[in-house]
């Protein structure tokens, strides 16, 4: 049975007094491990995952993938979880199985987890793939007409059409407001180590020039960015997907 088809490891997170059960995948491998963190309402099945434990088996890495509470085949109703939530699986999921300096791979909202996660953590390196930093402010509250604010403020929650999935994604007023603890693109962001940027240009969800606001928070040095012109948000084509594992193994 191979990565893609053998059962999760369920590995328990405590939370607000309660435990919650966060689902794994792991690679043993040499190397500082590489762990990916997924986007909102993926999983850790998705392709891009799936190519990256590919690459790691064939070069003998150390793999860690995982899903957040409420997606994919962890615990939890999806509306539930926050940032901080999310955040805390992550850093639970790399503490147990990423000791060593890990490379984050972070993909939409992930990269905005492996950034915060960075300050913590001080990783080997980051490869983020169309970064959603900061998007519950600057993609979500500051795009959303009034009507839409107001829906979230008095009603706790807006049902937001999805073009990933046929069930619309439901965007909460603890989202909003939690999101608003953990903002990062008002000031300088240094993670510490390399990073790589994969963007599409013809990103409808995280436009380039948000990457180009994140360019420019961080370092001087060691910051690579790569725009791919016709490069949607997935970015799991073949050519993206040859484009995303030389980004890690450059770093790694």
């Amino acid at each position: 049975m191979d990565q893609s088809t053998r059962p999760a490891t369920l590995m328990p997170v405590a939370s607000g007094g309660r435990t919650r059960h966060i689902a794994t995948l792991v690679r043993e491998g040499k190397g500082p491990p590489v762990v990916w963190l997924g986007g909102f309402r993926s999983d850790m099945r998705a392709t891009k995952a799936e190519a990256l434990d590919a690459w790691a088996a064939a070069r003998g890495r150390a793999f860690v993938r995982f899903d957040y509470g409420g997606h994919g085949e962890s615990d939890g109703n999806f509306a539930d979880f926050t940032i901080s939530d999310w955040l805390q699986d992550a850093e639970a999921v790399i503490g147990r199985h990423a000791a060593e300096r890990p490379v984050l791979v972070g993909s939409s909202m992930g990269g905005w987890i492996a950034l915060l996660a960075a300050r913590r953590l001080r990783p080997a390196g980051l490869v983020l793939i169309a970064p959603a930093t900061d998007f519950t402010e600057t993609l979500m509250w500051a795009q959303f007409s009034g009507a839409i604010r107001r829906q979230i403020s008095q009603e706790g929650v807006w049902l937001r059409d999805s073009a990933y999935s046929p069930e619309p994604t439901p965007v909460t007023r603890a989202l909003i407001e939690d999101g608003r603890q953990h903002l990062l693109l008002d000031g300088p962001i240094d993670p510490g180590c390399p990073v790589h940027i994969l963007q599409g240009m013809a990103d409808p969800d995280v436009p380039w020039p948000h990457a180009m606001r994140l360019v420019e928070r961080l370092p001087a040095h060691g910051v690579v960015l790569t725009l791919v012109k016709d490069g949607d948000h997935r970015l799991s084509d073949p050519a993206n997907l040859a484009r995303l594992t030389a980004a890690v193994e450059g770093i790694a």
